[in-house]
Formats: structure tokens, C-alpha cells, sequence
């Protein structure tokens, strides 16, 4: 019977629009179900449909289906696409990230694992303080050993399931949680610490009544496991589990979807197992290094009795010729399943490729390059994303857009929920639902300013752990606690009634967090401070306040059962992503984020930048083979979230640690095939200017290039060119950094005036550094110097303008590079696949793949126990046996 709520669909309203393979997989009636669902193949509206489908089809109960997703906004997306299929009935619905499911359960059912329904969920901030307690507690330097590191390190364990208990037993038998006074065994026993203050951590969590993340989902395995009752009534519940991004989980969310589903008790024949249908895509794992296990989706057909993989190839996102870039990178993986996307929105424009000189120019050429294509072409700058690999590059392209003026967000920055103001109102209502939550109540005992200082703080810590109570036990015990004098325990006291005052407060609105928000404001006086503040950037945390209470209020409109807990952990599920702006909604700005953030994603226009080896792919990936597969995964996702036009743009020289470091561009351009890039300018100057010197015969000179004179680049003029000298030493990623003449953060670049007129407005000559105002840089005390190319035009393409050449005199003191680089005079065409080599620091190693690149040819070893690397031929240390 079905559920008379739920709207019924036909068949064809269910189908009718949907390709073959989408409609195969709604349809699907079996155990186990993957949909390898590729880049912009619709795979929302398949969940959807087969959601519906179920439903109408096979007449299951909305309370039957519980359907997980990665982000909220994923989550919102799909509850309002059912809605419209399905009715009302979809609100009721389990449609929810892993981690809201988690919590869901565990309210309701987390008391037999000793987890109290008001627990408190601690981000990483919060997190991270209670580490910094622990270890001032237990003398464990912190800057040795840095609370991220312990934190990463306990979640590592936490996502493989490993209990604190079993790393104790292993590694400090001997530590009880809780003990004082405790030393380590033995100095630099790193395994031994970890374990201890794992088990510290958790053991306080419980005494606050708390949670991670990362408890969400393996204290939830724990309660499955361990509580037979709760686990038949979930597997009874849910029949039907669906799960989105099914390649970015890791080993304890698979555990969980078994444990939910009912595998193994089906196995040993217990009740059916519930129906499982996974969605994801291989080529789009990218979040290994928050432990992401590629295999769970890899080996899924394995895992799971009688599963069926559909594939959907077809693209409803992205042009033929993005989508032939896309395919021709992720090829070069292996061990992939064979896929690839087509679509029929025709071959589109060729992807726009730009080499700068540096990191400035290719900002500076990205800022004008989206200004004519909002000023030309109509195109809105909300429609335009900037991506790359690490945070640090977003540096150089803020300040490109704000110079040229361009509007823009910078998504991964310092999220609302994280400013200080913000957090401190959060603890005080964290306190007030959860009084044992020490680290809230440990942060707002001094805020705002009551003269409660460190000493006062300690008296109240040391004495409940001594009766091995949580810090709120001291503060309502004050008149108990040994040592304290009159002036500490009356703020004490005032505290403690404020806390009683607000508690009581909020009991009496409950559903109401934005009324209980502006009452925590005014009572505790934090508004009141803020307000009266001179400083200038009070008035914005005055602001961020406001919203917060906005944020509360909305919450109340679109929540039926409000609450101030129900507020709390809202707000605390919230991802970077929540933070864009919806797909319809006009934000007036540029998008800038890392490729990580981007998943899931897509803009009209997108550009890829840092196109260069060490940068994109990482350093940290070019000698190891599984994680240059997941930088090329990564490749492949930034490729993928442009729907119109891609551009690909590198520098040829990037600063990194202080040294002006030259870059190779990045295989991953080499990969794409030619005819796909309209390239505007193809190589830097220093480039082709090494191009010149490599061809000629005379080692010490020749013909080289010359642009011309004082080159007008974007309405601006650049200075004029002249040959540099250049003395290099390469790195293992084939990275150069030396002295090009002046100083340039430590290594000297530069010996004339780059561009002796503006840049944007401000002169760019001799004050390439330290900004000594917003949009104008401060000085090195060196020039920036000439560099002997043309800066290219915006919208020129290959050599802009008229080239001259002159001949340049044979000279030591204009060697060209590659006379100077450490070149040990192999060649490619030597090197054979299954050739063996000696390798300096490898030792013996075969040849499993040759690159002819000319001076930049790249040699693929197996070095066996050392892995697989990839070594520049011309620099590596090598010899063929």
C-alpha cells in the first residue's frame, strides 16, 4: 500500500525525458545498485527520479528511504527536486548528509554508548583547543607536535575505525585516562604520544557530553554494533539506501552503509538486506588526504552480492571539446574503468591557454581577460570562477582583480562560523544547552572582559578534575575551591548567575534561538562592548553579530520544530560550499576557490590556474604514482566545471619560500591535446629566449628574439626588453631558482625598472613585495627587472606585435640557461621501457615509460620499495646499465 501523501507518477513522467542508461538505472529493481554517474551526467535528477520511482513503483513508504549526500546544499537541492515530483510527503523524508544522519541517530538512540542527547559537536577550532589543553596538561611540546597534527592524526584513526583502547593497549598500556603527572616513556616515541593523547581526547569528550566529526559517523558504526535493538530497528526502517559521491567515502561511512543496509546479517541469513544504490564517479575521487578510500567504489561489485554498475557517460554540463581535454587527461590514469564522456552540445569554443612571466602578470592577464569578456561579451562576472590547487595562490590573483577593479568572493577563507565574535556567541549558547561542554564554558569566561584571567581559570580546572567533573562543576562550587581569594570567586559568582540567567532564558524560548541570540548579546554585555569600540573593525564584528541573530531567525521560518540545539547543530554541519550562492542567484562577483572546493560545482567560464609542475600537479605528488593519480583526478574535476569556456594559464617563474623559483609547465597541459588550445601566448619570455639559445649552434650566443620597445600590455606600458643573465640550480621538480641580477626575496631578480609607467595605477618599478598600502606594493629594495619578452596582449594570440632580432655578442656573462643547468648529457632516445638504471638515491630501478620533450624529457622509473618516479632525464642522477 502506499503512502497516500506521496504524488504517483506514471512511468513516462518518471522516464520519458531521461537517455537509455539514466532510465536503466531509475528503473533498476535488485540488491545492489553502483551508477558510475561522470562529470555533468544528470546523476541528481537519476537519484531523484529512481527516489520517486521507488516510491510509486515499487510502493515503498517515504520513512522507508533514507537518502545520504556530502554537502547541505546538496541535501536542500534534492529535497526540493522531490518535492516537486513527490509532494510535502518529500520533507519528511531522510534526505540528509552523512553526518546530520549521524547526529539524528545518535540523539535519539546514543544513550546506550553513554552519549546524553544534548551533546555538543565540535568543529575543528574547538577541537583543536581541547588538544592544546591536553597537551599543556600533559607537557607535550606544542610546537613540536601542533595540536593540527595530533587532531589529523586521531582522525586518521577515527575513519579507520581504530578505538583509542586499541592504541593504548599497543602503545601505553600503562596510561589510564584521566591521570596526572603521566611521562612518557621514552623522547620522540611518537606512536606512544598519539595514543595517549587519543585516549585524553576522548575521554574528555565524554566528560563534556561531546562529539567531533569524525564521532559522528564511528560512534554511530559503535551504536550498530554494539546495540542489537537499535541496529534491527534502523535496518528494518530503511529498506531503501541511496548514497551520493559514493567515491569520496572512507572506510568508516562504507562500514556504516553495511551495517545500516544489513550486509553480513544477510549473509549469515537474517533478515534481506536493504536495497543499496551508490552514485559516484572513480575519475572524481579527490579527497584522499582527509582519508577518502577510492577502493570503496572501486571493489563496490565485490562488497556487495549481486551488484550492478550502469554507466552514464553522457554530458549535460560542458562543450565536446572540454569534455575531449577532460578525457584525454584522466586517460593516463590506470586501473580505471573504462569511461568516456560525450555530449550533444555541440564542440564549442577551444580552451584559451596563457603562459605570463610570473604570477603577478598571470593574475594581472586573468583580471583583463574577465573584464573584457563582461565588458565584449555580456558575460555576467557571477558566471566566472577562478580555481587552484593551494590556498597560498590566491594571493597574487586578489590582488589582480583589485587592481583591475573586478568584484570578487573568495570562498575557503575565514568562514563566518569561525570569526571570533561569532564563535564567542556560539560558545555561550554551546554552554548554555551543554554546561559540561568545558572547552565553550573555558572560552567565554573572560568574554567579554570580567577579570577572570588565567589563574582563575586554573583554579577552576585543577579543582574539577579533581573530582573528575566537568569545569561547570567548579564554577557552581566556587566557595569550595581551595586558594581562592574574595576578588577572583565575586566575578566567579556574577558568571555563574549570568549562566543561570541565560539557561533559564532559554528554556522559556526554545523555539526561538534568534530571540535567545539577542538576549546572550545584550545580557552578557558583548554587544554593548563592540558598539562602543572606536576601532573601525568592531564596527563589521557588530555587523557579523547581526547576521548571526538573521541566520537564527531564518532557521525558526524554515524549520517546523525549532530549536536553540536544533540551531546549534545546523550551524555546525555547515561546509564550505553552503557558502556560494544558489545557481539561479546572481551574486554580482567572481568565485575564487581551490579545485577541492569546487567539486561538484560548474560556471560558464572557468579558469585553471598555476598550470605547472610542483604547483599543479603538487610537489608532494610528482615521485609517487597513486597520488599523481589523484592530482590528474583532481585535473580532471577543474576541467569538468566549466560549461562554456575553459582557460589554462601558467607561470613561467613563481615565488615559493622566498626564492623566485622557474616552473616547467605542468604534464598536464602536455596531456591535452594541441589542436584542443588556442593559445594567446604560448611561451614566457625567458622561454623562448632559452627556445633561441637551445637552437643555435653557438652555445655562448646567437640570433635570440627581442620584443619591442616599451610593449603596451592591458593599457599598460612595460619597459624594455634587454637579455638577462642567468645562472640556475634545479630542483627535484624540476623547478629552477638562482639570480637573475637585483634581489628578489633572497635570490636576486631583475636590474633595471620593470615598466617605468603604471601598473594598474601604481608604479610597479622598483617596489615589487611587502604591500605598504592595499593595492600598491611596498619595497624589496630591488627592481623588478626587464625581462627580454613581450608581456602579450589580452586578446592577441601567439607573439603579439612585431618581432625584431638583433645578434647578440658571444659573451660568457649571457650564457644561456641551458649551458648553465646541471645537464648530465643523457638522451631520450637512448631510454627504453624495461631499460634498467642506477639511480644516486633510488638505486636500481626499469624504465616503464619515456617522454620525448627535448630539453625537458621525462624518464618513468620503478624503483621497486621506493616506488615509482618520475625523473627530468637532463638533471636526474642516473646511469643506464
Amino acid at each position: 500500500m502506499q503512502d497516500p501523501g506521496v504524488i504517483t507518477r506514471s512511468p513516462q513522467e518518471l522516464i520519458g525525458d531521461l537517455n537509455e542508461r539514466q532510465a536503466m538505472a531509475v528503473q533498476y529493481e535488485g540488491p545492489a545498485l553502483l551508477i558510475g554517474a561522470g562529470a555533468g551526467s544528470g546523476k541528481t535528477r537519476v537519484l531523484t527520479r529512481r527516489i520517486a520511482w521507488i516510491l510509486s513503483q515499487f510502493g515503498a513508504w517515504p520513512s522507508q528511504i533514507l537518502a545520504i549526500t556530502f554537502t547541505n546544499k546538496a541535501a536542500a537541492e534534492m529535497r526540493e527536486r522531490l518535492e516537486t515530483l513527490i509532494g510535502p510527503v518529500a520533507q519528511r523524508m531522510w534526505v540528509s548528509t552523512f553526518h546530520s544522519a549521524c547526529v539524528r541517530i545518535l540523539r535519539r538512540n546514543g544513550a546506550s554508548i553513554g552519549l546524553e542527547s544534548g551533546f555538543s559537536i565540535y568543529d575543528t577550532a574547538d577541537a583543536e583547543r581541547l588538544i592544546k589543553l591536553i597537551a599543556t596538561d600533559l607537557n607535550v611540546d606544542i610546537k613540536r607536535y601542533t595540536p593540527r597534527s595530533i587532531l589529523g592524526r586521531i582522525s586518521d584513526y577515527k575513519n579507520q575505525l581504530i578505538s583509542w583502547q586499541t592504541q593504548l593497549a599497543t602503545y601505553a598500556a600503562d596510561y589510564k585516562p584521566g591521570m596526572r603527572g603521566y611521562q612518557f616513556g621514552r623522547v620522540g616515541n611518537v606512536e606512544e604520544l598519539y595514543a595517549v593523547m587519543y585516549a585524553e581526547y576522548q575521554h574528555r569528550l565524554k566528560l563534556a557530553n561531546a562529539v567531533d566529526f569524525d564521532d559522528l559517523i564511528m560512534r554511530t558504526v559503535e551504536l550498530m554494533q554494539t546495540d542489537k535493538d537499535v541496529a534491527d530497528y534502523y535496518r528494518s526502517r530503511f529498506r531503501f539506501i541511496l548514497v551520493d559521491e559514493y567515491q569520496d567515502t572512507n572506510h568508516a561511512q562504507y562500514v556504516l552503509i553495511r551495517e545500516l543496509a544489513g550486509i553480513d546479517q544477510a549473509k549469515a541469513g537474517g533478515r534481506p538486506q536493504a536495497s543499496v544504490t551508490v552514485v559516484g564517479d572513480s575519475d572524481q575521487s579527490i579527497y584522499a588526504f582527509r582519508g577518502a578510500d577510492i577502493s570503496n567504489i572501486q571493489d563496490f561489485e565485490k562488497d556487495f552480492p549481486n551488484a550492478r554498475t550502469i554507466m552514464l557517460e553522457q554530458n549535460y554540463r560542458s562543450t565536446q571539446t572540454i569534455l575531449d581535454a577532460a578525457n584525454a587527461v584522466i586517460s593516463h590514469n590506470e586501473g580505471r574503468k573504462p569511461k568516456k564522456l560525450w555530449t550533444a552540445l555541440g564542440q564549442g569554443e577551444r580552451i584559451t591557454g596563457y603562459a605570463a612571466d610570473n604570477a603577478q602578470l598571470e593574475a594581472h592577464w586573468i583580471a583583463q581577460e574577465i573584464l573584457r569578456l563582461n565588458g565584449e561579451e555580456g558575460v555576467p562576472f557571477s558566471n566566472i570562477a577562478i580555481m587552484y590547487r593551494a590556498n597560498a595562490q590566491s594571493r597574487a590573483l586578489e590582488e589582480g582583480l583589485i587592481r583591475a577593479h573586478v568584484p570578487y568572493q573568495l570562498v575557503g577563507g575565514t568562514k563566518f562560523y569561525e570569526r571570533r565574535e561569532v564563535k564567542d556567541a556560539m560558545a555561550y549558547l554551546q554552554a548554555i544547552v551543554n554546561p559540561a561542554d568545558n572547552v565553550n564554558m573555558r572560552r567565554i569566561l573572560n568574554v567579554p572582559k570580567r577579570g577572570l584571567g588565567p589563574r582563575a581559570e586554573s583554579l577552576v580546572a585543577s579543582y574539577a578534575a579533581s573530582i573528575n567533573q566537568p569545569f561547570w562543576s567548579g564554577i557552581e562550587h566556587v566557595d569550595q575551591i581551595p586558594g581562592m581569594t574574595t576578588r577572583t570567586a565575586n566575578p566567579l559568582k556574577r558568571f555563574r548567575e549570568l549562566m543561570l540567567e541565560l539557561k533559564q532564558f532559554a528554556q522559556e524560548h526554545d523555539a526561538k534561538p534568534s530571540v535567545i541570540v539577542a538576549h546572550v548579546l545584550k545580557a552578557t554585555g558583548m554587544l554593548e562592548e563592540l558598539q562602543k569600540s572606536e576601532d573601525p573593525q568592531d564596527a563589521s564584528r557588530v555587523e557579523n553579530l547581526s547576521q548571526l541573530q538573521s541566520v537564527a531567525a531564518e532557521y525558526e521560518q524554515n524549520t517546523p520544530d525549532a530549536s536553540l540545539a536544533g540551531f546549534l547543530e545546523t550551524t555546525a554541519l555547515v561546509a564550505d560550499s553552503d557558502q556560494l550562492p544558489g545557481e539561479h542567484e546572481d551574486s554580482g562577483k567572481v568565485t575564487l576557490m581551490t579545485l577541492h572546493t569546487a567539486k561538484g560545482l560548474e560556471y560558464p567560464v572557468v579558469f585553471l590556474t598555476g598550470m605547472e609542475q610542483g604547483t599543479f600537479p603538487h610537489s608532494r605528488a610528482m615521485e609517487d604514482a597513486s597520488e599523481l593519480s589523484e592530482e590528474r583526478r583532481l585535473a580532471y574535476v577543474g576541467i569538468t566545471r566549466a560549461k562554456q569556456h575553459l582557460y589554462v594559464t601558467r607561470a613561467a617563474v613563481r615565488a615559493q619560500w622566498g626564492q623566485a623559483n622557474e616552473m616547467m609547465p605542468s604534464q598536464f597541459l602536455d596531456e591535452i591535446p594541441d589542436e584542443l588550445i588556442d593559445w594567446k601566448r604560448r611561451e614566457a619570455g625567458m622561454e623562448r629566449m632559452r627556445s633561441s639559445w637551445s637552437n643555435d649552434d653557438d652555445e655562448f650566443g646567437g640570433w635570440v628574439e627581442d620584443e619591442p620597445q616599451g610593449y603596451t600590455f592591458g593599457g599598460s606600458t612595460f619597459g624594455s626588453a634587454a637579455p638577462r643573465t642567468a645562472a640556475h640550480d634545479y630542483d627535484a621538480q624540476g623547478r629552477r631558482s638562482g639570480s637573475y641580477g637585483g634581489s628578489y626575496g633572497g635570490s636576486s631578480y631583475g636590474s633595471s625598472s620593470y615598466g617605468r609607467s603604471s601598473y594598474g595605477g601604481s608604479s610597479y618599478g622598483a617596489s615589487y613585495g611587502s604591500r605598504s598600502s592595499r593595492g600598491s606594493y611596498g619595497s624589496r629594495g630591488s627592481s623588478y627587472g626587464s625581462h627580454g619578452s613581450s608581456y602579450g596582449s589580452s586578446r592577441g594570440s601567439g607573439h603579439s606585435g612585431k618581432v625584431t632580432t638583433r645578434k647578440v655578442a658571444k659573451s660568457a656573462s649571457i650564457k644561456p640557461a641551458s649551458a648553465l643547468a646541471n645537464n648530465n648529457g643523457l638522451n631520450i632516445a637512448d631510454f627504453h621501457v624495461g631499460d634498467k638504471v642506477t639511480h644516486d638515491k633510488f638505486g636500481l630501478g626499469t624504465v616503464i615509460d619515456t617522454q620525448d620533450k627535448g630539453p625537458n624529457s621525462v624518464l618513468t622509473v620503478d624503483f621497486g620499495s621506493d616506488g615509482v618516479k618520475r625523473l627530468m632525464l637532463r638533471m636526474a642522477p642516473i646511469e643506464k646499465l
